[in-house]
């Protein structure tokens, strides 16, 4: 999509009743290099349909192996500057993009670019609007085209360069979504927060759910079952 990026990540985007800006800013303190060394363990395999299974914790504290075949996107929907540039893009900016499709571009985290490199084509995931009045899911996109480089590291202009990524061994990576269509009904975090809960005291699928796990973490991935 057009400059400038409407989305981003930064590990210090979050939803507003989740977030402590404090606790952001130190953690985007943290190196590099520490940052990549944590989010790059190897996965522990792939299921027969080439989606990747990644180690997991289980809430008993044992490694179990865990199939991630959908994902969960944040955006913001509400306009709000950084550096000058309105970072905002909502379902309907989605909708709005020729073929209702665009590049998911500006993330800088390294475990959220992970995910992004494990994406592949035809899986779908949550469009969820972040850091509003009332943030949750509503709509559902699909991956129209697995990992590439992303353009915006490169662009010295662009709010999202990274001088310290190199052509020829790019850090950073995006893809292309494309919308399919609106949820039946807006999925708020605080309808969803409630099946947490109550999947984590009694059992159930939404009981390890990343989204409570890392807040503030932009690209996350669903299993089956969440």
């Amino acid at each position: 999509m057009p400059w400038p990026s409407r989305k981003r990540d930064k590990e210090a985007v979050a939803d507003k009743e989740e977030s402590n800006a404090k606790i952001a800013k130190t953690e985007e303190k943290s190196s590099d290099k520490q940052e990549e060394e944590k989010s790059a363990k190897p996965s522990a395999g792939k299921s027969t349909s080439g989606w990747k299974n990644w180690k997991g914790k289980a809430s008993s504290g044992e490694e179990s192996k865990i199939t991630y075949c959908h994902w969960l996107l944040k955006s913001e929907p509400e306009s709000r500057l950084e550096k000058g540039v309105d970072v905002k893009f909502s379902v309907d900016d989605l909708k709005a993009e020729p073929n209702q499709t665009t590049c998911w571009e500006g993330v800088r985290n390294y475990q959220a670019r992970n995910f992004l490199r494990s994406m592949k084509l035809g899986q779908q995931a949550f469009f969820y609007h972040s850091n509003c009045k009332e943030p949750g899911i509503v709509a559902i996109v699909k991956i129209v085209k697995e990992a590439y480089p992303d353009h915006t590291q490169f662009d010295k202009k662009h709010l999202y360069y990274d001088s310290t990524s190199r052509k020829e061994n790019p850090k950073w990576s995006m893809v292309d979504v494309q919308f399919v269509r609106m949820t039946k009904h807006f999925i708020p975090l605080s309808e969803i927060k409630v099946h947490h809960l109550a999947h984590k005291a009694h059992g159930g699928p939404l009981k390890n759910m990343m989204l409570f796990a890392k807040q503030r973490l932009s690209v996350q991935p669903l299993t089956q079952g969440e």
